[in-house]
């Protein structure tokens, strides 16, 4: 039977999870609940499977210590902590086929910080009040799908029961598809390769992904969007990877100068590290990327800009900046453990 975890704050969120809980399994899948709030249950409220005593202790904290503390930041921080455990454990036991959350901000931060550290593949719905602004931080380089609440999760009315009630369709039909293919016996498969790729170097990365699979590999493609970038970083630090064709190095440009699609500080390292063979290329280095226009910082305003398309704005690099990506590039790839090779276009890295 296909297992769904309910993972929410029920100090707060109790009528709308007992709801939840009522019509997921009404659509017979088995439910397990995780309770990461950290104030005190009344009597006769709902309640989960696993409580926040539990939840607390998985990250090495006290509940009561919490409640004393007074500092709600430090509280969701460990809830956190101890719910993420709690979910893996769930997941390594195979009582996790989905996982499901309807929360405000401080439950999106407890779930996302669960939901990312589930493997690709595995379920994960997070119904948020936050989903329609700046979700970086909840889907990190996960699988997370969002849903924005529309309105606030404040008791169960005639559009909360819509949205939720889609979100437990959408939960149940993916867990059961999971729970199918979780207790199928594993097929070979073949051995992985990353590609980055931007719009301007889709023709080369379409070719060497034509040649790759007539080789016998797998490729995966990466968008450098930044998102994409760190999704690369973190399959290659684990293990995932035969090699990586990293074509498309443009986040390097965003994290130095300063743009949207930056991948953090640690791109082009991870490959390097695990001793994964690695072709790099400079492919849209010379571009910083911006959303619209008028959201260009004014001290860019004497710089060369393309308007992309009405949401993507790129600023041409300088020679300077040009000469330090290149020095990254150099220092990264000399602390490789793995080979590496820099093929670099003579006409142009556009």
């Amino acid at each position: 039977m296909a297992s769904v975890v309910l993972l929410g704050t029920l100090d707060t969120k109790g009528a709308e999870y007992a709801w939840l809980a009522e019509r997921l399994r009404e659509t017979g899948c088995e439910v397990v609940v995780v309770d990461a709030g950290v104030m005190p249950l009344p009597d006769g409220a709902f309640r989960g499977d696993v409580d926040a005593a539990t939840v607390a202790s998985a990250a090495g904290h006290e509940l009561a210590e919490l409640r004393a503390g007074g500092d709600r930041g430090a509280a969701v921080r460990a809830m956190a902590e101890g719910a993420d455990r709690v979910i893996a454990k769930l997941h390594r036991q195979g009582r996790l086929h989905a996982v499901l959350t309807v929360a405000g901000s401080g439950g999106s931060f407890i779930a996302a910080r669960a939901m990312q550290s589930l493997p690709i593949g595995v379920p994960k719905l997070l119904v948020s009040t936050m989903a329609a602004g700046d979700v970086g931080p909840y889907v990190g380089s996960s699988d997370i799908t969002l849903m924005y609440s529309v309105v606030d999760i404040a008791g169960v009315n005639s559009v909360s029961r819509l949205v939720m009630g889609n979100a437990v369709a959408a939960a149940a039909g993916m867990a059961a598809r999971y729970e199918r293919s979780f207790s199928a016996p594993p097929t070979p498969g073949r051995e992985l390769i990353a590609a980055s790729m931007f719009g301007i170097t889709t023709p080369a990365v379409d070719a060497a992904r034509a040649r790759l699979d007539e080789l016998g590999y797998e490729v995966l493609v990466f968008h450098a969007t930044g998102s994409g970038g760190r999704a690369l970083e973190k399959l290659a630090a684990g293990g995932f990877l035969a090699g990586v064709l990293d074509l498309t190095t443009t986040e390097l440009a965003d994290e130095l100068v300063g743009g949207v699609l930056s991948a953090g500080p640690d791109r082009l390292t991870a490959a390097g590290r695990a001793g994964v063979p690695q072709v790099i290329a400079p492919g849209a280095l010379d571009s910083v990327n911006f959303g619209p226009a008028d959201t260009v910082p004014p001290r860019f305003a004497d710089r060369r800009l393309l308007v992309h398309n009405p949401t993507v704005t790129l600023m041409r690099t300088t020679p300077e900046e040009m000469a330090a990506l290149g020095d990254t590039i150099g220092r990264r790839l000399a602390a490789a453990d793995g080979p590496a090779a820099v093929p670099w276009p003579l006409d142009g890295v556009s």
